[in-house]
């Protein structure tokens, strides 16, 4: 797909995917293989919920407020981290496949996990007893993300924070409702070194942890919050695990 199909453009400007997808979702398979041009496209209106297109003949500024969703291998042959299947590519194969996304990108998708493959003539999915298990118990219900949002808002309301809903608030709002201690601090500090993460990495993982400490009820947070949410930054631990001697 071009800049222009994804993020609109033309020489009579016209919305892209991400225009189109406003207020829903934007699903990209295979992210690796899309243009890093268009990819890097997606930069500013997934910051900012619309994007500017100047032309000659006019200055146009669509909507784009969209959920991202993508999916990608790990690997270019796909099989690492596999427990069955060895991976076949070299280290540096690696670094290059995760290096067709910029960091910046990455900053921007809050939670990154990884989908157990599905196998030839089994019975189920590796994977789906878990799954139904967390539908079951442990997944929050409507109710649970009810009380979260209500948390969220009550915030607001209270004058606490700007924004009604976690994934707008600031730095600053974050550490007023977090409530870190030291030690939390000192683990946050420690953990976004060890992955590279950047100010806005290290701020969105905050952000993630808010919304889980909230589903628990839980109005200080723990440092427990903390660690879940790092956990969803796969590729940076991917990367880490890459440039190391040996990937496990």
């Amino acid at each position: 797909m071009s800049d222009v199909g994804l993020v609109g453009g033309g020489s009579t400007p016209r919305p892209g995917e991400i225009s189109l997808a406003h207020n829903g979702i934007l699903f990209l398979d295979e992210l690796p293989e899309f243009r890093r041009s268009a990819l890097e496209a997606l930069r500013q209106p997934l910051e900012n919920h619309f994007i500017h297109l100047t032309r000659s003949r006019a200055k146009v500024r669509f909507p784009a407020k969209v959920q991202l969703i993508a999916a990608m291998n790990p690997c270019p042959c796909g099989y690492f981290g596999d427990i069955q299947t060895h991976c076949r590519c070299s280290k540096e194969q690696r670094q290059r496949y995760l290096a067709r996304l910029s960091g910046p990108l990455l900053d921007r998708l809050d939670l990154q996990v990884k989908v157990p493959a599905s196998r030839l003539f089994e019975k189920s999915v590796p994977g789906a007893a878990h799954a139904e298990r967390m539908t079951s118990g442990t997944l929050p219900a409507a109710a649970e993300v009810h009380k979260a949002r209500q948390l969220q808002r009550l915030r607001h309301q209270k004058g606490l924070v700007s924004a009604r809903t976690n994934s707008q608030l600031s730095l600053d709002e974050l550490e007023r409702v977090f409530m870190m201690s030291r030690a939390v601090k000192q683990d946050l500090r420690f953990a976004s070194e060890r992955l590279g993460l950047t100010a806005r990495g290290a701020v969105r993982t905050l952000r993630i942890a808010r919304t889980l400490a909230d589903l628990d009820g839980d109005e200080k947070g723990t440092a427990q919050h903390i660690k879940v949410a790092l956990t969803f930054r796969l590729i940076d631990i991917w990367r880490e695990q890459t440039h190391g001697t040996q990937a496990t």
